[in-house]
């Protein structure tokens, strides 16, 4: 008697695993129960969350308190007759998704969970499971017979084999009278025909992502808002189709999940990235870089040559400066007008010729000589910072006194020659001819 136990008791979990090993070939929004092997006599809930093919899944009460685990086989509550099913979530967490998924949760009406899965129910639902991919092809058939512009996607057979639920997809009405008598007639089952869309057709199937990962609704994601292409142009990211076309064909549904922090970011910006007019010149921005606050301007409003980074607090400071007037330098510093410009410049050329003449700590006379180049080129190119100080109109004026010498004695005029190899070549005055 107890080897007969034995016995019955072995096919039925081989008749379960037959049932799991189904389950996780249509593998789709798999959860991970972390609390499964952890009592909590504090979490009294019903709510068991039962799943079928794909992403078919649906939430029940467990009124007979059946001692129930995630993988077992259940004979669930159907429209019409039951269905076969696998646990999936049981206690806390199962009540954690219903509160997420389900949104009016007050006209929710939980199916009963009838019993732990019986042979004869597993007998039963192996045969309906046998003939989904046959209906699913001879419906293909029938729907270009009929010439109705629509794509059976899938077939779901219920468990006991008595209803079919046809996934479509169709771009308009479908007028599919006609066809679900044919449905009916020809597979001796009741139709029910229910629509969806290429990102749901694509979460049933399953695929790999650019990514590497799964695609996010045949792991997790549920709900599939609209996606547009600004959604792509706030994030900054090419107007690539390949990239961001999905395996649905539209636009990837990962395109709006850091959107809202694009959009947090894009308000510290302007409107309209201005043109600056900085002391060096006009500068023209060129690309920007949103998380980082960051922006890259050119000295040309065609091209990226030479770019100069910019953080946004700087921007808005050369910004706020050129509507008062002002050119201030990128870098950063005093702003500078035409008569700030002019006054800093005269004072660092003339402290640069008094480091150039007397900075290296000898008297001009013990320096060498120099070849002919001009005053502004020996003070360090300080020439091209500003116009002529007074000082250094000094100097110019002592420098043509000796040129005029240089004429008029011959033997000075080749000995300054020749001490600087060749060519028209003149030393700094009193550099020790």
């Amino acid at each position: 008697m107890e080897q007969e136990e034995r016995e019955k008791n072995e096919s039925l979990e081989e008749l379960y695993e037959e049932v799991r090993a189904y389950h996780r070939k249509t593998l789709k929004l798999n959860t991970y129960n972390w609390l499964s092997d952890i009592n909590d006599p504090s979490e009294d809930t019903t709510i068991v969350e039962v799943r079928f093919k794909n992403t078919h899944k649906a939430f029940y009460d467990n009124s007979e308190r059946l001692d129930l685990r995630e993988g077992d086989v259940v004979a669930v509550e159907a429209q019409t007759g039951h269905d076969i099913g696998l646990v999936s979530l049981t206690g806390y967490l199962a009540k954690k998704q219903f509160n997420r998924k389900i949104r009016r949760k007050k006209k929710y009406v939980f199916p009963a969970i009838y019993r732990k899965a019986r042979p004869a129910d597993i007998y039963k639902w192996r045969k309906a499971k046998e003939r989904e991919i046959p209906i699913r092809n001879r419906a293909r058939q029938v729907a270009r017979q009929q010439g109705l512009e629509m794509k059976i996607s899938d077939v779901e057979v219920q468990g006991d084999n008595t209803k079919a639920i046809f996934y479509y997809l169709a771009e308009g009405r479908i007028d599919f009278r006609e066809l679900i008598r044919i449905f009916a007639r020809e597979f001796q089952l009741k139709v029910e025909m229910r629509q969806i869309g290429a990102r749901q057709e694509a979460a049933m199937i399953g695929a790999i992502d650019t990514s590497g990962r799964e695609l996010c609704g045949s792991a997790w994601k549920t709900d599939f808002e609209s996606v547009r292409i600004s959604a792509a142009k706030i994030q900054q990211l090419p107007a690539n189709a390949q990239k961001l076309t999905g395996h649905c064909g539209k636009l990837k549904s990962s395109l709006m999940y850091e959107l809202d922090t694009y959009l947090e970011a894009w308000k510290e910006f302007p409107d309209k990235l201005p043109v600056l007019q900085t002391a060096s010149g006009t500068y023209y921005p060129q690309k920007t870089d949103v998380l980082h606050r960051r922006v890259w301007y050119s000295s040309s409003p065609d091209s990226i040559m030479n770019p100069v980074e910019l953080s946004l607090e700087r921007l808005l400071e050369i910004q706020a400066e050129n509507q008062k007037g002002n050119t201030p330098t990128l870098e950063g510093g005093n702003p500078a007008g035409p008569a700030a410009t002019s006054a800093s410049d005269s004072q660092s050329f003339t402290s640069g010729s008094s480091d150039i003449l007397n900075g290296t700590g000898k008297k001009p006379s013990d320096q060498k000589k120099t070849p002919n180049k001009s005053k502004g080129e020996q003070d360090g190119g300080r020439r091209k910072a500003g116009k002529a100080s007074s000082g250094r109109g000094r100097l110019m004026k002592k420098d043509r006194k000796r040129k005029k010498s240089r004429k008029k004695d011959p033997i000075r005029q080749d000995s300054g020659s020749g001490s600087a190899g060749q060519g028209n070549h003149r030393s700094f005055p009193g550099s020790g001819q």
